[in-house]
């Protein structure tokens, strides 16, 4: 979905951008694609609900309600999909601020640390040290493990 905003979140004007448009007719009512859509998103959001659907607990029990409510599973990808696309929207437009990782190299070298020895005090590979360092992936888990364990350090 990054892909599609590209360098510039602007390019998703709203958060609608993805959702489907309505194709009813008579009594059935019924969403389909947005043809002028990006496609490559769309997939993107589809790819990202099943895999919630499968592994994400808090995903299923929404499933399992709307089941109940009388939606097909269909339909309940097409929420997923709505509900996911506002996640990417905010995540894209208004980004968690980043404050302490720019701290963290500087207090990891104030204790004679390496990346290599924190990434093995934390179980993880020093690249995603180092990623998390200079700001090329966000993994937020990570940090704050990274951010308690240079805490801890200070308290010794």
């Amino acid at each position: 979905l990054a892909v599609t905003a590209g360098g510039n979140p602007g390019r998703i004007h709203n958060e609608a951008a993805f959702a489907p448009i309505p194709a009813s007719s008579g009594k059935t009512t019924r969403h389909r694609l947005n043809p002028g859509g990006d496609r490559r998103a769309n997939a993107a959001l589809h790819r990202i609900a099943l895999v919630r659907l499968r592994h994400d607990p808090t995903t299923k029990n929404y499933a399992n309600r709307r089941t109940q409510e009388g939606k097909t599973t269909k339909e309940i990808i097409r929420c997923l999909k709505r509900a996911i696309a506002r996640e990417v929207y905010r995540a894209l437009t208004q980004p968690p601020p980043t404050d302490t990782t720019s701290t963290l190299a500087a207090h990891r070298k104030r204790h004679h640390l390496t990346q290599t020895d924190v990434a093995h005090a934390l179980n993880t590979y020093p690249a995603r040290i180092s990623d998390i360092e200079n700001h090329r992936r966000p993994l937020p888990q990570l940090t704050h493990r990274y951010h308690q364990y240079l805490t801890t350090l200070d308290t010794q």
